[in-house]
Parts: C-alpha cells; sequence; structure tokens
C-alpha cells in the first residue's frame, strides 16, 4: 500500500477518510484529500491502538486499518468468554459469529479455539472510488463474514488481475449481472457490490428485501455477479492522475481528446472498448468506427482488432457460454434507461421483463441506443442465445457519475436484481 500523509490525494485517502469517520474518528469530508483534519484523525487512531502518532499512514497504520477494512479479526477464546460477551465486544451479533463460524457450538466454546468475529460495520463502502485492490479486499472479506458464498475468477485482466465472480444461490434458475465494462462507469461496481453484501445478509438473518423472500430465492436460483470486467480501466481512471505503475501513464498518453481522463476513458488498458469487442456485427461496428476516424486504440468506441481479441471479453463469452444463463444483465451509466432489444432477436418475453424493470426502477425503456451500436455483451448474447439480455443504464449526468448518485441508483436497481433472479 502506498504511505498516505499530508497533501496525500487519491482513492485509498478516501477510503482511510470513510473508515475513520465511520469507527469514530473525524476525517472530515471524505474529499480524497488528506488535509490537517484527516491527519488528526489518523494521530487519534494511532495513539487509540498503540502505534507510533506521527500522522503518517505506513505499513504498521496500514495492518490495523487493513484488519478494520477486511471486516472481521480472529479471535481466541479466553476463559469465561461466551459468544454473547465476544458479540458486544465488537460491537456484532452472535448470529453474525455463528455465520462467519459454521458448526461452531455456543455451548462449547475450548480455551485456545480461535473464530472469526465479524467487525459491526458494513464492508462495502459506498461513499468512495472504487479501485480493483479495494473490491478484492470486499470479496475476500465478505466471503469470510459469509462462507456460504462461492467465489472464484472467470479469466484475468491484460495486466493480470483476476476477474472475480460471486455467487448468490444454489439454484437451477442461473443469471448473471456484471459491471464496469466501461472504466469511467466504475459506480457501477459498489452497485453490485453492496447488492451482494445487502443479500448475504439477509440470506444470513433469513429475512426478505423489498418483500422479496432471499431464502427462497437462494434455493431456487443462482446468481452470479462479474463485479469489475474492466479492472485496469478503472484503475487508470480513479488513481489518475497519480498513477502508481508507469503502464497507466503509458496508457494515458492515448487520451489525445484535451479532456480530462476520467471524463473520456472507457476502455480497457490498450485502449480498446470491451463493449465494442463482442462478435455481434463487429465487422460493421468496425466499419461505421472507421468512418468517424477510429481505427486504433483510443479512449472509447474502438472494438479492437478482432472480435473476443481482449482477455476481458473472451473471459466473459467463456464464461456465459459455459453457463445455461435464463437472463443477463450488463450495468453502465448513465441515462436511466433500460435497453433489451437486439437485431429484433431478443424473445417476446424480453419486452415483458423490461416492463416490469422500468416499473420497478422509474428508468425508461428502449429498443436500443439513439446512435447505431454494434458488438456490445448483450448484443452478443441475444444474438448468440436468443434470450432476454439488457443493457442499464444507471443514473444520469456526465461519466464518472458522483458518488452522491449512488444512494438513488442503488434503489432504483436492487429490485430490479431481485426480479431478475425470479422472473
Amino acid at each position: 500500500m502506498e504511505t498516505l500523509r499530508l497533501g496525500s490525494r487519491g482513492p485509498n485517502v478516501k477510503l482511510i477518510q470513510s473508515l475513520l469517520n465511520r469507527i469514530g474518528y473525524n476525517a472530515g469530508t471524505v474529499d480524497g484529500v488528506f488535509g490537517a483534519q484527516t491527519q488528526r484523525a489518523v494521530i487519534a487512531f494511532q495513539r487509540d491502538n498503540g502505534l507510533t502518532p506521527d500522522g503518517i499512514v505506513g505499513l504498521a497504520t496500514w495492518r490495523e486499518f487493513n484488519r478494520l477494512l477486511s471486516g472481521y479479526d480472529t479471535y481466541t477464546i479466553r476463559a469465561g468468554d461466551t459468544l454473547y460477551s465476544i458479540a458486544t465486544r465488537y460491537y456484532t451479533t452472535v448470529n453474525a459469529i455463528l455465520t462467519a463460524n459454521p458448526g461452531i457450538d455456543p455451548n462449547a466454546l475450548a480455551i485456545g479455539q480461535q473464530i472469526v468475529v465479524p467487525y459491526g460495520i458494513d464492508i462495502v463502502f459506498t461513499d468512495i472510488d472504487y479501485t480493483y485492490e479495494i473490491m478484492e479486499r470486499q470479496i475476500t472479506g465478505l466471503k469470510v463474514r459469509y462462507p456460504f458464498l462461492e467465489v472464484g475468477t472467470i479469466g484475468s485482466s491484460v495486466m493480470g488481475k483476476d476477474l472475480y465472480y460471486i455467487r448468490l444461490g444454489i439454484g437451477p434458475n442461473e443469471v448473471t449481472y456484471n459491471a464496469s465494462h466501461h472504466a469511467n462507469e466504475w459506480i457501477t461496481t459498489p452497485l453490485l457490490m453492496k447488492f451482494i453484501e445487502n443479500f448475504s445478509k439477509a440470506y444470513a438473518n433469513r429475512t426478505s428485501i423489498r418483500g422479496y423472500n432471499v431464502p427462497s430465492i437462494w434455493e431456487s436460483s443462482s446468481i452470479y455477479i462479474i463485479p469489475m470486467v474492466n479492472p485496469d480501466g478503472v484503475d487508470l481512471v480513479t488513481y489518475w492522475p497519480n498513477y502508481p505503475n508507469p503502464i497507466y501513464q503509458q496508457a494515458s498518453r492515448i487520451n489525445t481528446t484535451g479532456l480530462p481522463l476520467p471524463r473520456v476513458w472507457k476502455a480497457n488498458i490498450r485502449g480498446v472498448d470491451l463493449n465494442s469487442n463482442y462478435p455481434a456485427d463487429w465487422e460493421l461496428d468496425r466499419q461505421l468506427k472507421a468512418a468517424m476516424g477510429i481505427t486504433g486504440p483510443t479512449p472509447r468506441d474502438w472494438g479492437g482488432p478482432a472480435p473476443l481479441s481482449e482477455p476481458e471479453s473472451r473471459a466473459m463469452a467463456n464464461f456465459t457460454s459455459q453457463h445455461n444463463f435464463r437472463l443477463v444483465i450488463a450495468y453502465h451509466t448513465q441515462g436511466q434507461v433500460i435497453f433489451y432489444q437486439y437485431q429484433n432477436l431478443a424473445p417476446p418475453v424480453s419486452r415483458t421483463i423490461a416492463e416490469m424493470f422500468s416499473r420497478a426502477s422509474g428508468y425508461s425503456i428502449a429498443e436500443g441506443p439513439a446512435e447505431v451500436s454494434y458488438a456490445g455483451y448483450k448484443d452478443w448474447f441475444i444474438q448468440d442465445f436468443r434470450r432476454p439480455g439488457y443493457t442499464i443504464e444507471a443514473g444520469i449526468g456526465v461519466n464518472p457519475l458522483p458518488l452522491s448518485q449512488f444512494p438513488a441508483i442503488y434503489n432504483q436497481n436492487e429490485e430490479i436484481m431481485l426480479l431478475a433472479a425470479i422472473v
């Protein structure tokens, strides 16, 4: 982890500001600027945790922060301990401890026995810019808190980052949702991550969400979520302009638009727009883009040298082909619209489901975008499988959307993600 001190900026500053505020240390506005108030909060945290109170977030302080950010502690049972007393000490619940430790007998705790104790705060923060590292830490923490989750990878990115999937449920009705095909649309990643956390919590507590019986959905359906299709591109956008890796600096030189990189960058690290890299009239898309002067690596719209030329899109296509998905959703921003058609190949039920999604979210419905568009993930799925596929454009404004929109975006889309698993 990078060392943070007075004057530092970036997503990791936002991360510690958000954490400190959550645990009772006033770090001020979560703005990504390490100012005097954030420094004072770090010093107070260091003093309370036996660290050198120098206001610098180095290895030792990061070690303590990471323990909290992971969302759990490993606790060794002592004489007189009960799960209730441990839960009280960690501001958590007995049920949370039981969930994280399947098979534990609360009436037969043994001195020296080690257990996982989840902290009484959520793992998925929704007021911070997302990086691959932040997402990966949260996935690890969620898996520890909720051991019933299935976590795996579908492949890796150009830079070797794992493309994670998380499976919710064990039922035969398979659906899949993905986010962050486009780098500057990364707000869709915390949308899916927060859904994973809320759904897992409801399943562990045997409760419902918005009237939907989560344990019943768990038994009948399997929801496969790929929360970050384009991790290299997301990091390129969220770390801008302070890059931790020279590869990001090299890629950023492709941006000759004169606009700030986060405003324009949708592509992967090689300048390929992943949502124009699927074999759905890819050649036609190439010809149309060439007529617009797009013939090589660029921040957006170039579909690459060939369909599925990129490891990220290949992984998505392979993963999709290996499953029997009844329905797919690809999350993008912005526009508050649901696209459901491709070349008139979508089955009639696609429109019916889109209308259900529209009622749940308040989003409008359209067959396709106003501009000519081919070679997207949803397009390829409809073309090859003749099943319902959706591109949902969340939020409204200029990408990347401000985090102030996140509560509304989540509220608009949570029921869609519940509905999609059972329609």
